[in-house]
């Protein structure tokens, strides 16, 4: 990342949708790229165009102020929540007030007027990270709809812009540990005038069973859907057939629908209430058209659909984030009474007292371990959503902000109770049933009753996968989510990106510094507390933590980081194990923390990052043998293979003790393909499919398998790409590790394929001929 990279009208900062595929998300976020991939499949799609997160970057880059955005990305996440919303309201308001270069207004103008004369549009945020398989940003960054005018569309573009730095954006970034520097492309789109609307799954959210869709329907505009602020209508269809299987309507008393002078919200007589949004064959129709998106994609989809009279639209579609865990930890019954019941919108259940709160402006109210009790959550309540232990609403469905925020937090969610808020009295202690939609009264009979997380078996009941004998790892970053991760049927930590952690235990100090100054202990302290938390919740499974692996542009920003040298390109430049080599003290910090760690957890083992060359791991191994962690021969020693001269050297780093390698797709793809993986220009050109790419890949588990090592590889091509995740058990990869969403379904490709494997390879032993499964 260059934070100080100059304006330039050299770039194309507003394309057409029709122009953009799923392979330009990088420039124009998820949600465009997935708007222009299925109009380029010929799905029914508004058309618009999106203004590139280039032209974000480079109108902050003029306006001075990109560098001091991307210093502040992230804040901690022990930071207070006063201290949170005053640095949100310090950064929009820089944003807001930053000049629109002049060439950008043009674009923007220009491909507005291309639309229709003062048509009325979407202006909706697009970020890079938005609507990823791992990732929703759900309500996270500003939409507006009805815009008309170029002015006002100018002004939308803007405000999008600012929601990046909103309260709610930089918490969920750092509960997600997304540490990228924060862009926004913004999708421009003609309104649909839409008197049906909503969502609908290609699986079920709440259980992951796929042999189904799931539809959320309301009349007007979806927002009333997305936003929870209306109790929609669900209904369960069946994939085979597409016969209705289930129908709940919903309650809602007012619509909200476009017009010349924007939104307006109208009053639903009562009398009109309380009937069908969607007859059955319009469900046979949007169910069919969402089935045909999720063939198109491979995999389950949430789609938002509207209805204009006869006229069907999809105005957008992402992967579902939460698809295929295991159930949450859950408690007994408490025996208690019923006291409220709505929509089980995220399984599990918790206890706790009832807390509740009518605005997010109560929150300090809520003390955690709270079960949070509100009319609807919006975005902006996500600092809270973390402190409570499971959230109850009177309105919403099961695609509303507080059952997705809910499920990827995995806390218990239910909604559309209707009046929860009435019912239940503050402080009262309950127990909320997140599959069954119930409010119980009381707490189960016994605390030992209520299992932790990471006291659940790992083999047997509902939502479990079958063992395999390839390994199935997680990614971690940071400790937060490790009990709750811990508690689902994984095989350990393949990595554990400790970046996040260690700039948060540096504090915004560069090392030089900290070591300076005599902080090393406070340091380690910091670190081991994080990584020993972790291991603990894994234990005994393996625990993999990859060194430090920080560029020189990303510690030149640190305070006292002005010793960096400067760099074309840290990419491939100061970094990893040759920076050991000529730092010994920066790898002894490491050291330090494992060290430290492993006198009660022996199941954490080292990563060493970027190794280039035989000679440079060789001294980097007599710093680790000099130090005392060197002496502890049960702690396994891996490298990550991310540079091709690995292909070369693994048999000589196996007689230097290495134990096992992590093939680190990113930056293998872009040292074999000779293509900056940031690149914006050759983006067309990165592709870890490539058969150059794969046949690194499999070079690399043929020579370390051949040499002794286990293989990894981390990345989450193998969760999408059954495919890739046969090959690699066919070429005999040891494990693979994703993010904690992607590894229940990721285990059961890779028993798909172990299965196949042994039956090509019976057959043919029956019929005598050749084993041909390799």
């Amino acid at each position: 990342m260059n934070a100080t990279t100059p304006a330039t009208v050299d770039r194309q900062w507003v394309r057409s949708i029709g122009q953009v595929r799923l392979s330009d998300t990088p420039s124009v976020g998820g949600k465009a790229a997935n708007l222009g991939e299925l109009t380029h499949a010929r799905f029914p799609v508004p058309p618009g165009f999106v203004v590139t997160r280039e032209a974000y970057l480079d109108a902050m880059a003029a306006a001075g102020i990109r560098e001091t955005l991307y210093a502040r990305r992230v804040p901690s996440v022990d930071a207070g929540e006063s201290d949170l919303a005053a640095a949100a309201r310090e950064l929009r308001e820089s944003v807001l007030t930053a000049p629109v270069p002049d060439t950008l207004r043009t674009e923007i103008a220009a491909a507005y007027r291309d639309l229709g004369d003062a048509i009325r549009v979407a202006v909706r945020s697009s970020a890079p990270g938005e609507d990823a398989a791992d990732t929703s940003f759900a309500g996270i960054h500003d939409s507006f709809t009805n815009v008309s005018g170029v002015d006002s569309v100018l002004d939308a573009v803007r405000r999008c812009w600012a929601s990046l730095w909103s309260e709610r954006a930089l918490s969920y970034r750092s509960i997600q540990n997304v540490d990228d520097e924060p862009s926004v492309a913004v999708v421009v789109q003609t309104m649909v005038a839409s008197d049906r609307s909503g969502v609908v799954f290609t699986a079920d959210p709440r259980t992951g069973v796929r042999d189904r869709v799931v539809v959320e329907a309301a009349t007007g505009l979806g927002e009333v859907v997305v936003g929870g602020q209306v109790e929609p209508d669900t209904y369960v269809v069946g994939k085979d057939g597409f016969r209705v299987l289930d129908v709940h309507i919903g309650t809602q008393a007012f619509s909200i629908t476009g017009g010349a002078d924007g939104d307006r919200r109208t009053e639903i007589p009562v009398a009109e209430r309380g009937h069908r949004v969607l007859a059955d064959s319009e469900l046979e129709r949007l169910a069919r058209l969402a089935v045909a998106v999720e063939e198109h994609y491979r995999s389950p989809q949430d789609l938002e659909f509207a209805f204009a009279g006869d006229d069907l639209w999809i105005v957008q579609t992402r992967p579902i984030t939460t698809l295929g865990g295991p159930p949450a930890a859950t408690a007994p019954s408490s025996g208690g009474r019923i006291l409220a019941h709505g929509l089980g919108a995220s399984p599990g259940t918790a206890s706790g007292s009832v807390r509740v709160l009518h605005s997010v402006a109560d929150a300090h109210l809520l003390h955690d371990g709270d079960i949070l009790v509100a009319p609807m959550t919006r975005p902006d309540w996500l600092p809270v959503l973390r402190r409570a232990a499971g959230i109850v609403t009177d309105g919403g469905g099961i695609t509303c902000h507080a059952a997705i925020v809910g499920r990827e937090l995995g806390r218990p969610v239910i909604v559309g109770t209707r009046d929860a808020t009435t019912i239940l009295v503050d402080g009262a202690v309950v127990t909320i049933d997140g599959e069954a939609g119930t409010v119980l009264e009381g707490a189960p009979a016994t605390p030992e009753a209520a299992a932790a997380p990471s006291s659940l078996p790992r083999t047997g009941g509902p939502g479990w996968t079958e063992a395999t004998a390839t390994a199935v790892y997680v990614n971690l970053a940071t400790p937060d989510a490790a009990e709750r991760v811990a508690a689902t049927d994984v095989d350990g930590v393949g990595l554990l990106r400790a970046e996040f952690m260690i700039m948060d235990a540096l504090q915004g100090v560069h090392p030089a510094t900290i070591l300076s100054e005599g902080r090393r202990d406070e340091y380690v302290e910091a670190m081991a507390s994080g990584v020993a938390r972790i291991a603990a919740a894994f234990h005994p499974r393996p625990v993999i933590y990859r060194a430090i692996d920080l560029r020189t542009n990303e510690f030149a920003n640190l305070s006292g980081g002005d010793v960096e040298p400067a760099e074309d390109n840290p990419m491939i430049g100061y970094r990893g194990c040759f920076r050991y080599v000529r730092e010994p003290e920066l790898l002894r910090l490491d050291l330090d923390v494992i060290h430290t760690v492993r006198r009660r957890y022996p199941n954490v083992h080292l990563m060493i990052p970027f190794v280039r060359t035989f000679w440079e791991l060789e001294a980097c191994l007599r710093l680790l043998d000099a130090h005392p962690l060197g002496s502890d021969r049960g702690m396994h020693r891996w490298i990550m293979a991310e540079v091709p001269s690995v292909t070369y050297w693994i048999p000589r780093y196996a007689q230097l003790g290495i134990d096992g390698v992590s093939i680190g797709t990113n930056d293998l793809t872009q040292l074999v393909l000779g293509v900056d993986r940031d690149s914006e220009i050759c983006r067309d050109v990165f592709d870890t499919m490539d058969p150059a790419v794969l046949d690194a890949v499999d070079t690399i588990i043929e020579r370390a398998t051949r040499a002794g090592l286990t293989t990894s590889l981390c990345g989450q091509a193998v969760s999408t790409n059954p495919a890739l995740a046969e090959h690699l058990v066919r070429q005999g990869i040891t494990s693979v590790s994703v993010t904690p969403d992607t590894a229940a379904y990721t285990r059961r490709l890779v028993a798909a394929a172990e299965r196949r494997i042994l039956l090509e390879r019976a057959r043919t032993s029956r019929s005598g001929g050749p084993d041909t499964a390799r």
